[in-house]
């Protein structure tokens, strides 16, 4: 989907927000166009204050956007697109998006935390721009069918990666250099 204008990647962090040595915090540093939205201060856990920093991070990039998302992230992506123009985004790399729908694992948010914060339902809508949901067949935050399910629903193109986890630095993953690949597929 090349164009003679390059596009912007724009990073979006899941829940746990900026991990030093998370592959997408690896992937921006080796990029020449790339910004990643900013933790939040407040309100962590809305879903409707991530939404905004996504529309924020993009106000102050000009030109076409890919979106870079991992985890929750990718929950935020979708949410993103169904309240907003996407005309400028070029495509989406949704990264082992986290199943907020089902119980998660000690240490993440309850279902009723997600539901009370505007996580609940995840969006089903197609995306209005090509997306790649790339999915693990052993992740603790999404079974490899779930995720099957929402990349069809979003009209996603699905990469099954294999047993990667949660594609993250506890299951082994700092630098992820099939990103690379799937990025430039999109730009």
């Amino acid at each position: 989907m090349n164009t003679t204008t390059p596009a912007t990647i724009l990073i979006v962090p899941g829940l746990r927000e900026h991990v030093a040595d998370h592959w997408q915090t690896l992937l921006a540093a080796r990029l020449p166009r790339v910004r990643t939205v900013p933790p939040l201060e407040h309100d962590k856990l809305s879903c409707m204050a991530r939404v905004d920093a996504i529309a924020q991070a993009l106000q102050d990039i000009d030109g076409p956007v890919v979106l870079v998302a991992h985890s929750a992230g990718a929950i935020m992506v979708v949410h993103w697109a169904q309240s907003h123009r996407a005309d400028r985004i070029r495509g989406a790399l949704l990264a082992t998006p986290a199943d907020l729908e089902t119980p998660l694992p000690a240490g993440y948010p309850t279902l009723d935390a997600l539901n009370d914060n505007g996580w609940l339902p995840i969006p089903r809508a197609p995306l209005p721009f090509p997306s790649i949901v790339a999915a693990s067949s052993n992740d603790p935050l999404a079974q490899l069918e779930r995720a099957r399910g929402l990349a069809q629903s979003w009209g996603s193109r699905l990469v099954e990666l294999g047993a990667v986890g949660h594609l993250n630095p506890q299951a082994g993953f700092g630098d992820w250099p099939r990103a690379d690949a799937l990025v430039r597929e999109l730009s």
